[in-house]
């Protein structure tokens, strides 16, 4: 399927946002990430969700591999190509192996997640079924994580939903590699 809205060119998205989106792919060596482009083209609203998005990666308080882990198994949940193929590549470079970002795939109850990994996957898996959290997993979450990370872990969960269902209705398609 082709792209409903394609990418921006620099006229349409603006200097700065097509300069960010050349560096964000030299950096991870593809293409300018078509996410950028694509969703630069309404340049105020892609500022205030830049902003916002990186206030919980890669800037947030969850240590990078958990918050790569949260966000492949959102990816696999919601059948989202471009999330799943963008992240398994940041995954890897926040310390993820094959084997894990395979593993994510078949959920928190396969084996060889830590305990903590398993609750962080329960959580994902739960707010995606039930856009809740069972009273059982909350209380495990609070043993295991302060207020502002509890709330982050939720918000993660749901921007990368939200993030999902627009970059499938747009249709975006996966970065390119380089090279």
């Amino acid at each position: 399927m082709s792209a409903r809205i394609t990418p921006g060119t620099r006229r349409d998205v603006g200097l700065a946002t097509w300069a960010f989106a050349h560096l964000a792919g030299r950096v991870s060596g593809t293409e300018p990430p078509a996410v950028f482009l694509t969703l630069g083209r309404h340049r105020r609203l892609f500022r205030g969700w830049l902003h916002f998005a990186g206030r919980m990666m890669p800037g947030g308080r969850l240590p990078r591999r958990e918050t790569e882990l949260v966000i492949l198994r959102v990816a696999h949940l919601t059948g989202s190509e471009y999330e799943a193929t963008q992240h398994r590549g940041l995954g890897r470079r926040a310390g993820l192996g094959d084997d894990e970002i395979d593993r994510v795939s078949d959920g928190p109850e396969a084996p060889g997640w830590s305990p903590r990994e398993r609750l962080l996957l329960r959580a994902t898996d739960e707010l995606h079924t039930t856009r809740d959290l069972s009273d059982a997993t909350w209380t495990e979450l609070r043993a295991e994580l302060d207020e502002p990370t509890c709330i982050e872990l939720l918000m993660l969960v749901g921007h990368y939903e939200m993030l999902a269902t627009t970059l499938g209705a747009l249709r975006v398609q996966p970065d390119r590699r380089r090279g």
